[in-house]
């Protein structure tokens, strides 16, 4: 499996060589056309939230962010308070964390570790496995059933040192046939064992106008002249599909001279000599294995059409070391945050202000747009609320 991991990447770092040396890359069959309104319309919003946020598989936090038993971490995705715990066996589970009482939250939004949840309205009390095990001044309250009055579970996974969670209690959820083999990348990597630093949150636009950023490289020349087309060339990308996620392949300036010295059969295992990945999981993640540091962005769609939460994950292979090491960390984050909100976020909320003024009907996505293709194929797709419809390919 890993050799033909291996020679597979191979293949595509031998095709990113041809891009550069060549002047070309990846190229759809058409140009596609996206209505203005799907950034726009609250109605298709609504109905993204209900047929694709609700019912995939999200990406919601990392085994290292929860690496010992009692850890827990509570968020907000899209208005859907979520608990997530390392229970004492290391088993990971999800719920809502809405107290069965009277709907109060059980824990905090952030980190924490703790042997059990005490709802801070009325003290009632869950164990790791949400089930309720203690009522407060249960003689004065009456009659409960705590077999029925547990947190309410959600669906979730730990796999690949990543957790997957799905917003609707009871849901179905495959891993497997949802990735289609595109974690073991991330088990490649050893993910499971990397060091979680931090995190940071921007805001922006609609979360399709910040995603379509990440998916496409045309625009390094005129939007990242200092930071990222230095490194990496402007128009030039190669993606690969795995069900409706993607790895994005960037080849480096340099991939000539960091490949041809080396036998074929090692191309595959130089990430980050001669050429990057960035890797896709719709909706709405997308990864970025640096050298010095991994930025994970999760966009998460705000209370409204136009607006988007994104939170920046940072992790690496190592331990944070000392305090001088530690300085260094805050101050890498600092500066992959800024770099994405002032030169990525900023042109998107002028283009949401440019698509409600309604100057043209419809946004174009070139043959050279190929991942913005694939990926608003795949939406279209999970809208159209048919799994017998057939699937979008690369």
């Amino acid at each position: 499996m890993k050799l033909d991991r291996v020679q597979r990447l191979g293949d595509v770092a031998e095709i990113m060589l041809d891009y550069v040396e060549n002047k070309k890359t990846h190229q759809g069959e058409n140009i596609q056309r996206v209505p203005t309104a799907s950034y726009t319309d609250p109605d298709q919003w609504r109905t993204e939230m209900d047929l694709v946020f609700k019912r995939v598989p999200l990406m919601l936090a990392f085994t290292a962010e929860l690496p010992n038993p009692g850890d827990y971490k509570a968020m907000d995705a899209m208005g859907v308070p979520v608990l997530i715990n390392r229970a004492k066996d290391g088993t990971v589970r999800a719920f809502l964390n809405v107290c069965s009482h009277r709907a109060a939250p059980v824990a905090n939004e952030g980190h924490g570790n703790c042997p059990r949840f005490i709802c801070k309205y009325h003290g009632w009390t869950f164990g790791q496995d949400g089930k309720l095990i203690g009522v407060a001044e249960a003689s004065t309250f009456g009659q409960v059933d705590k077999a029925e009055r547990g947190l309410r579970q959600l669906p979730c996974e730990e796999r690949a040192g990543m957790i997957f969670v799905c917003l609707t209690p009871d849901a179905p959820m495959d891993l497997d046939r949802y990735f289609r083999g595109f974690l073991a990348d991330f088990e490649a990597l050893d993910f499971a064992n990397w060091t979680y630093l931090g995190s940071r949150v921007i805001e922006g636009a609609n979360w399709k106008i910040a995603f379509d950023g990440y998916l496409e490289g045309y625009h390094f020349a005129s939007l990242h002249p200092e930071t990222i087309a230095p490194r990496t060339p402007s128009n030039c990308m190669h993606y690969e599909g795995f069900g409706p996620n993607i790895r994005i392949g960037f080849p480096q300036r340099r991939i000539a001279e960091a490949l041809r010295p080396l036998p074929r059969e090692e191309w595959g295992e130089q990430e980050n000599n001669g050429y990057d990945f960035v890797r896709i999981f719709f909706p709405n993640v997308s990864c970025f294995v640096a050298p010095e540091i991994t930025q994970v962005a999760q966009l998460f769609p705000g209370p409204t059409p136009d607006r988007n939460r994104t939170v920046l994950n940072y992790l690496r292979r190592e331990p944070v070391r000392d305090e001088e090491d530690r300085a260094n960390v805050e101050a890498s984050m600092n500066f992959f945050r800024d770099v994405t909100y002032t030169e990525d976020y900023l042109i998107g909320l002028e283009i949401q202000k440019g698509l409600e003024a309604g100057a043209h009907e419809d946004m174009v996505f070139g043959k050279n747009e190929r991942g913005n293709q694939y990926f608003h194929e795949w939406l279209d797709w999970y809208l159209k609320d048919n799994p017998s419809a057939p699937e979008p390919t690369l």
